[in-house]
């Protein structure tokens, strides 16, 4: 039977499928264990098969991709703090102020990694640039951010451990992605001639990441914080940014001259922001009652840019 055309494709399919899941049966302590830790097995597994399927030169040809790496963090670290600080007068009447603190702090954040990458490579962008620009994001953001809170808000700064988080990251992201560039001489032919393999890990692993994420999200009493009304606002304003960020940073990478695999890791990378990373720095920046408020925001931008990003990734691989 010919497909309906009003249907979206399998994978949003499995998107939308998998959030309702994540709402009606969320995973709980051991349970959400098992689940976080599948998901970091999945994340790995991609990271190492894109090791080995990359070649030596295109990784070279990533790390030194500096104009690429560059806009990326302007996205990230520049672009999206002004313009939460720019639309205050047009996000203040939608929210409360602890919201809108919330929305301040999830402009700071770092990209994602592994969904960025992910799309990256689901759209048939350029996987190396994305590596090290969502990499470096996360790493840099460790830093950059504490800085950015303590600059723009009133919050109180109480300290972290840097280290501690970038030892996590190159962990789960760079040492298998290291190990599949190792085992390339080995594997790397039998990798290229199974391409649904590497589709199947990536789509995978997203549907892992949004399962877990938003099992957390709802875990935290996502639908009982706030009202419908208030919901729809910072749904509203979420989607606001979100396109704002997208359409700028493709304008911006055109505009520059970028092909178009670069300016797929530009979209990608530049308009995402980590939920893994910001939750344990929000419990480390802001203390008491407003900690759930300046959550939630992320949150849902969270859920948001995977169901976006899932359907972009789709269109710029039929292209």
């Amino acid at each position: 039977m010919n497909r309906p055309r009003f249907l979206p494709d399998n994978f949003t399919l499995a998107m939308i499928a998998t959030v309702v899941a994540a709402s009606l049966f969320p995973c709980y302590g051991q349970g959400a264990v098992i689940f976080n830790n599948v998901t970091h097995v999945a994340v790995s597994l991609l990271f190492f098969l894109h090791g080995a399927k990359l070649s030596r030169e295109a990784v070279i040809a990533g790390v030194t991709h500096w104009r690429l790496h560059l806009l990326v963090l302007l996205c990230t670290f520049a672009l999206f703090p002004l313009l939460g600080l720019l639309l205050k007068p047009v996000l203040t009447p939608l929210v409360t102020p602890d919201l809108y603190l919330g929305i301040l702090f999830l402009c700071m954040l770092p990209s994602t990694v592994q969904s960025s990458i992910a799309f990256t490579a689901a759209a048939r962008g350029n996987v190396p640039a994305a590596i090290c620009s969502a990499s470096a994001s996360n790493l840099f953001g460790i830093f950059i951010t504490p800085v950015l809170v303590g600059l723009l808000t009133s919050a109180q700064m109480q300290g972290g451990s840097p280290l501690e988080s970038a030892g996590q990251i190159a962990l789960q992201l760079l040492l298998p992605f290291i190990a599949g560039q190792v085992a390339r001489r080995w594997i790397g032919a039998w990798v290229e001639k199974h391409k649904p393999l590497t589709r199947m890990v990536d789509q995978g692993s997203i549907l892992l990441v949004v399962y877990t994420a938003f099992s957390e999200a709802v875990g935290q009493g996502l639908w009982h914080q706030v009202s419908w009304a208030t919901l729809a606002g910072l749904m509203l304003i979420n989607v606001l940014l979100l396109g704002l960020v997208m359409g700028i940073s493709a304008q911006a990478a055109r505009r520059l001259g970028f092909n178009r695999e670069d300016r797929i890791a530009i979209v990608f990378c530049g308009s995402k922001k980590s939920l893994a990373s910001g939750v344990p720095m929000a419990k480390v920046l802001f203390a008491g009652g407003a900690l759930g408020a300046v959550v939630l925001p992320l949150m849902l931008f969270h859920q948001l840019q995977l169901m976006v990003c899932a359907v972009l990734a789709q269109r710029y691989a039929k292209e």
